[in-house]
């Protein structure tokens, strides 16, 4: 059924000064939010939206620029008057400044990594002749502007390593320009490709070119908000111009198709990936590298389960899937005879989810979820178990790329209290040697990680992690600040945070959910979390919360929430369902209209997980919990800091706009309820370092006054 919408025009009559706040004698006084008519009827129930003028692009809206100045005037004239800001604010500062390395890859002759050196604002890309040699900087995108808010998005290097093709991102826009440049001069090449968003170019085996997907360029100040549609495939030839592209695949048809394209490792076949959103089901494609005017071949998929390539012998693909085994299995398809009952079972489906695979060395490295901790499983090509990769303690690996040439792989490993450390694995023998381990100024040893299980409302076990200072007494006291996300099929393991270590030292507790809808336990894990069963991710994050305040963890007064993106979605659904559970809430850069997202850029792909409004049944699922819609005038909420950018082009600014100023004008409580707008940054990729710690501080500081937080003498 379709939307019918009563647009009567929004009136403006200035900004003025709402009622007034108090907390602990300091007074708050809010900008006046105004109110327009704007109606929405969806299946004869009528919806009120006071606010939609917000939606408007802060860049040629001048009243949403007025909104925004007076909100972050209020929020960091509030922020600075926190004596503990600057003192957390050093110390994040200080936590911050090691060395961050990325994992090497080899690229032709050479290893490439990126490297942070402590507080520059975006990673330098380098590369040494061998793992021992003296490094050198290929790219520095710090070079690229004074805040440090233009960033290197993406790498693709030729496969003899001579050229890269690398993405350029302005302001935390996703939209990424692509140039290429010579490897071995670092001379740029006159080569600029504009206007690609989700996509990663590959090149040609002779490199002479690469094909990418772009998008339609959008109408003049339209492009951080309108619906992206139409994307093509592309081969780009090295020194031509972007108009001399030639078109290799698309679908007039299906505007909302989108496409990944990758070259076989043999170099002779281009492999087409088409997807329509977020939930991992696809259709392939194929061609040969040396008949790209033929019409491609559809060889598996018709968006009813994942197909991802991973690699080929001749004529059998290998696929990773999650057809008939929804934690997914590896399969060969022998593309002379593609059918079902042809297909051969390469590794069968086990009990923990297969969350990641490649073929390195004619080697299948297997990285499955144990309740969301890191396994990684060996097998040959035959799919023979061959060995397992020794881990220690409940963490995160990742990496173990390459090429079926290659007999190194390299891997990161790390956990909540435990630094990262990058490891060189030798396929030959299969040992692990220890390439580098992060610096940072704090002794694992002083803290402690568990994992738990709690029931959530239904029944559900769910895992949760929770991490504190050693010997933590549990008299119910203890800050704690409880994070999640739930969605997406996105899996929260276990990864170190700087940030997450100074809400240690400061005393508080810091847990991770491990909510349905992620992707901790599978497809299924994931479904029981989407559309009409969303409410089960709100469900486990209100059971998690109560089991911390059961186990005396901590209590209502002094829990904190915590989420972003997905995960804002998440902590606003989550303060106005059970608002007195709650002292704090951080939603971050959140989808907040739940009747609308569908409506801007990026967000039609996420109808695979939430619906859409424009189904009967499903408006009224979104309805029931959309945040935006279910504050309610007099109540008190808990004291809140919402976080969003004023160039986020995925989640855009106008949900958490609408929500601070709607939340505004219905708290009831003495507490603070903010909204932090970020300038020239986006939904959170590509965000320098000088902006990142300005932010986490900001929202550490919003705890410490809030929660009554007494900082620990140093």
């Amino acid at each position: 059924m379709t939307l019918r919408r009563l647009v009567p025009a929004i009136v403006w009559v200035g900004m003025l000064i709402a009622g007034v706040r108090v907390m602990e004698g300091q007074t708050l006084s809010y900008p006046k939010s105004q109110m327009g008519g704007q109606v929405d009827v969806y299946h004869g129930v009528t919806v009120a939206d006071p606010y939609r003028w917000l939606e408007d692009d802060v860049r040629t809206s001048a009243d949403v620029k007025a909104w925004v100045e007076a909100q972050n005037k209020l929020s960091f004239g509030f922020l600075e008057q926190i004596p503990e800001r600057k003192t957390l604010q050093e110390r994040l500062t200080k936590l911050w400044n090691y060395e961050k390395f990325s994992a090497p890859s080899k690229q032709g002759p050479r290893y490439v990594f990126s490297k942070n050196n402590g507080l520059q604002n975006q990673f330098v890309l380098y590369t040494q002749t061998k793992l021992d040699a003296e490094p050198e900087v290929l790219i520095d995108p710090n070079t690229w502007s004074a805040d440090g808010t233009v960033a290197l998005a993406g790498t693709a290097f030729s496969d003899d390593g001579r050229h890269l093709a690398y993405a350029v991102q302005d302001a935390g826009s996703d939209w990424h320009s692509f140039k290429v440049m010579d490897v071995e001069t670092r001379k740029p090449l006159v080569d600029e490709l504009k206007w690609i968003k989700f996509n990663t170019p590959d090149w040609l085996k002779d490199g002479s070119g690469f094909f990418y997907a772009r998008y339609p360029e959008p109408e003049a100040g339209a492009s951080f908000q309108k619906l992206n549609l139409n994307q093509k495939v592309y081969l780009h030839k090295l020194g031509t111009p972007q108009s001399e592209d030639q078109l290799i695949f698309a679908n007039p048809e299906e505007p909302t198709w989108g496409f990944q394209s990758q070259v076989s490792d043999d170099g002779k076949h281009l492999i087409i990936t088409a997807w329509k959103g977020t939930d991992d089901k696809y259709r392939v494609y194929y061609k040969s590298i040396d008949k790209l005017s033929a019409d491609a071949v559809h060889l598996v998929g018709d968006f009813d389960a994942e197909y991802s390539f991973i690699g080929n012998d001749g004529l059998i693909f290998y696929f990773r899937t999650d057809h008939k085994a929804p934690n997914r299995r590896v399969i060969a398809i022998d593309t002379i005879w593609p059918k079902r009952e042809n297909w051969r079972e390469v590794i069968p489906e086990a009990g923990n989810v297969l969350d990641d695979i490649h073929l390195v060395g004619n080697q299948f490295f297997a990285s499955y979820l144990k309740s969301a901790v890191s396994e990684v499983k060996v097998h040959d090509v035959s799919g023979r178990f061959l060995r397992d990769v020794a881990f220690e303690g409940l963490g995160t690996a990742s990496g173990f790329g390459g090429k079926r040439t290659d007999t190194e792989t390299f891997y990161t490993y790390s956990s909540y209290a435990t630094p990262p450390s990058i490891f060189r694995y030798d396929l030959a023998t299969g040992s692990s040697t220890l390439l580098r381990r992060a610096q940072v100024d704090i002794n694992p040893a002083d803290y402690v990680v568990e994992q738990v299980f709690f029931t959530s409302k239904d029944g559900t076990k769910v895992p949760m992690f929770i991490t504190s200072k050693k010997g933590l007494k549990q008299d119910g006291r203890n800050p704690t600040l409880l994070y999640g996300y739930g969605g997406f099929n996105i899996a929260l393991t276990p990864a170190f945070s700087v940030s997450r270590v100074l809400w240690l030292e400061m005393g508080g507790v810091f847990a991770v959910a491990n909510l349905r809808g992620g992707g901790e336990y599978g497809e299924t894990w994931h479904q029981l979390g989407t559309k009409l069963d969303k409410q089960n991710v709100f469900d486990d994050f209100i059971a998690a919360a109560e089991y911390l305040i059961d186990k005396k963890y901590t209590s209502p007064d002094k829990l904190a929430i915590q989420g972003g993106s997905n995960g804002g979605l998440l902590v606003g659904a989550c303060m106005t369902q059970r608002p007195e559970l709650y002292a704090a809430a951080l939603p971050a850069v959140g989808v907040m209209d739940m009747l609308r997202f569908h409506q801007f850029t990026a967000g039609r792909f996420w109808v695979d997980d939430y619906g859409s409004a424009d189904d009967a049944d499903q408006f009224r699922a979104l309805y029931a919990y959309s945040p935006y819609h279910n504050l309610k005038p007099g109540t008190k909420y808990p004291a809140t800091l919402v976080t969003t950018a004023d160039t986020d082009d995925r989640v855009v600014p106008g949900h958490s706009f609408k929500f601070a100023a709607r939340l505004q004008a219905c708290q009831t409580g003495p507490v603070p309820t903010l909204i932090r707008i970020e300038t020239r940054a986006g939904h959170g990729a590509g965000k320098p370092t000088t902006k990142i710690i300005e932010e986490t501080s900001d929202q550490l500081a919003f705890l410490v006054k809030v929660l009554g937080m007494k900082l620990p003498s140093q």
